[in-house]
């Protein structure tokens, strides 16, 4: 699983031209499934999100979490985060979880922070055609990805 994490003062999904979800001040999570993610590789990374200090504190130092802030998270599936461009100039998505799967973990990955963050969690529709808009606060971007931080 890959997470793509930015630090946003506010973001929002539209879909044909419909809100869909919005947040203010916390992360926007573009997140990767890969064909062999589980509910447990899910739980990991979303504690491991909600977990990050990026937020500055008084000092101006990056050690405050999403619930210090009162931050609130925008989720958005986006399988083109396991785009593999070794060969050719196609990119090729084999190691993505098939649209099945990734969207039922998709969908356990929103239930999981809707409970952590109720009241605070946003999320994409998956498969659809989204248009995202955001103000990048920093810019502070951070990728996390499953296999470098559980093997």
């Amino acid at each position: 699983m890959r997470l793509l994490i930015q630090r946003v003062q506010y973001a929002n999904v539209t879909v044909k031209d419909e809100t869909i979800g919005s947040i203010k001040k916390g992360f926007l999570v573009f997140i990767g499934i890969s064909n062999t993610d589980t509910k447990e590789v899910a739980d990991k990374m979303l504690r491991k999100l909600l977990n990050l200090r990026l937020f500055e504190d008084e000092n101006g130092k990056t050690n405050l979490d999403i619930n210090q802030v009162d931050g609130e998270v925008l989720l958005v599936s986006q399988f083109t985060l396991y785009a593999d461009c070794k060969k050719g100039n196609r990119p090729s998505f084999i190691k993505a979880g098939t649209p099945n799967e990734a969207n039922e973990l998709y969908q356990y990955m929103i239930e999981q922070c809707t409970k952590e963050l109720p009241n605070k969690t946003a999320c994409g529709s998956f498969g659809a055609d989204m248009k995202i808009s955001l103000l990048n606060d920093g810019p502070f971007t951070v990728m996390l990805d499953s296999d470098e931080i559980f093997t």
